[in-house]
């Protein structure tokens, strides 16, 4: 049966929660922006039957709100590092979570098994467009920027659909929004040069264009990955297809 545990001891500490026996190594699922570790849950339901796993709310969001940052990836390297210990692991990240678990692979070395990504942003790159939901984000307040963030993802009709208390609990998530955003556009967070561990590079087929491109790229230039594409799925694919998302981007890192 699987066990949950749930911590978070103070506001400069993370929510966070684990769920499952006693594996040989840790599976973790970092969300992306403006998001949860509630994102994360189907795919957790379906890995702890057999794997241990680590979600978490990352700095600045859901029950880790508030957060004084700043939000760096290298700083939420150091968040990741503090929460998995000496456990040897698998980095899942969804979206910008993809960052975060290809520079904490550099920091740990050896104790990284595996990282898969799914959609992970290129901000920083020349080529990557101007034109996206977090170059609007970035563009604006950060009063402003999680509402332009979200209707530029779900448009304006499904964002004033959402229960009053959901669009405000992301609109006070905008400092986190805009912080780690803008430093993804300043500062390359990883190396692709320093990246040993295998790595599942992922995209939807329903997705954008310019996630896809994402997930090529890596695929190209890690020296030890793969392309993965999830048919019929888009961005959400850990809450659309959570069965599809495990067996094809985290159950190869976990059974070799």
């Amino acid at each position: 049966m699987a066990r949950e545990q749930h911590h978070r001891l103070d506001s400069a500490s993370l929510f966070s929660t684990e769920s499952g026996p006693d594996s040989e190594n840790l599976v973790v699922l970092i969300h992306g922006s403006l998001d949860r570790s509630g994102g994360m849950a189907l795919l957790a339901r379906h890995i702890q039957t057999s794997h241990h796993v680590l979600r978490y709310d990352r700095r600045g969001y859901g029950r880790s709100w508030p957060h004084a940052g700043p939000f760096t990836v290298a700083n939420q390297v150091d968040d990741l590092a503090t929460l998995i210990g000496d456990r040897k692991a698998v980095l899942v990240g969804h979206s910008f979570g993809g960052n975060i678990a290809l520079a904490a692979s550099v920091r740990l070395g050896s104790q990284v098994i595996g990282v898969s990504t799914y959609e992970t942003p290129l901000s920083w790159m020349e080529w990557w467009p101007g034109t996206t939901a977090g170059a609007m984000a970035v563009a604006s307040s950060e009063a402003e920027a999680a509402e332009n963030f979200m209707i530029r993802l779900i448009g304006h009709k499904h964002w004033e659909a959402l229960p009053e208390r959901t669009r405000d609990e992301r609109k006070r998530e905008g400092a986190a929004l805009v912080g780690e955003l803008s430093s993804l556009r300043e500062n390359k967070p990883w190396s692709a040069e320093e990246i040993a561990c295998p790595v599942l590079c992922g995209f939807g087929s329903n997705g954008m264009k310019h996630h896809a491109d994402g997930a090529r790229w890596l695929a190209q230039n890690l020296k030890n990955a793969r392309l993965v594409e999830l048919h019929d799925a888009a961005h959400g694919a850990p809450m659309t297809h959570p069965l599809q998302f495990v067996n094809e981007l985290i159950l190869p890192h976990c059974e070799g």
